[in-house]
């Protein structure tokens, strides 16, 4: 059973990278909010790292796969996001503000392993971090007022991610901090999915051809020619 959720997960959150790589090229932008960006580029490589070289598993193995797949959504971030934040955000401006951001992202899971150890600060930095991630998915959907390169995927396949380890980690180990950080997690998360799939839906009324709207019935009667007639010749 265990392996089973891990490797569930596993797939959800490779399909939300794939998902928000593809997003990213298509819409010109960054899929995943910046500072979850940050905090999870980190954790990943962090604990890919000290799992492949200390304790070898297939979370491990996962760990490594997101990493890759997210620094790709990182290159997105870097090549794109400068057009997200206002004009007063230079180039210059954006690049120290983006190292800063990562650097004290690697330190942020630096501290956790140290204080926690690989276990435990595994556990409770993803959790925390999935946390804010949810809170900032919406926090992206309002500030760009839709859902412009997220999508229902995402929503979903992130939602599904986390739900599988909070089962895992919070349920059946009985851990009630992991399984309390997860529900709030969940809440987040279908908040998003329903932000989503409501505008799908409104997005789907909009695009109906305005044909729709005139009878299809009418008839056009053909134009009639009331003047003489011309002589044949």
């Amino acid at each position: 059973m265990g392996i089973t959720l891990t490797l569930a997960s596993g797939i959800a959150w490779t399909i939300v990278y794939v998902e928000a790589i593809r997003l990213g090229f298509r819409a010109r932008t960054y899929a995943m909010p910046a500072v979850a960006l940050g905090l999870n580029f980190a954790w990943e490589w962090t604990y890919a790292v000290h799992n492949l070289v200390f304790d070898p598993s297939v979370q491990g193995g996962i760990n490594l796969v997101w990493g890759i797949a997210d620094a790709v959504i990182v290159y997105t971030f870097f090549r794109y996001g400068r057009a997200e934040f206002p004009s007063f955000v230079t180039p210059r401006l954006f690049a120290g503000l983006s190292v800063l951001l990562f650097g004290m992202s690697f330190a942020v899971q630096w501290l956790f392993l140290g204080k926690f150890g690989a276990e435990d600060g595994a556990g409770y930095s993803a959790f925390l971090q999935n946390l804010l991630m949810s809170a900032l998915f919406i926090a992206m959907f309002v500030a760009r007022r839709g859902p412009r390169g997220q999508s229902v995927t995402i929503a979903v396949a992130k939602w599904l991610g986390t739900l599988a380890p909070t089962i895992l980690f919070g349920a059946m180990q009985h851990d009630g901090f992991l399984l309390g950080l997860g529900i709030m997690c969940s809440v987040l998360d279908l908040v998003y999915v329903w932000l989503c799939v409501g505008t799908r839906r409104e997005e789907g009324r909009l695009s109906l051809p305005t044909l729709l709207d005139e009878p299809t019935n009418a008839v056009h009667p053909l134009p009639t020619h009331t003047g003489p007639a011309e002589p044949s010749s």
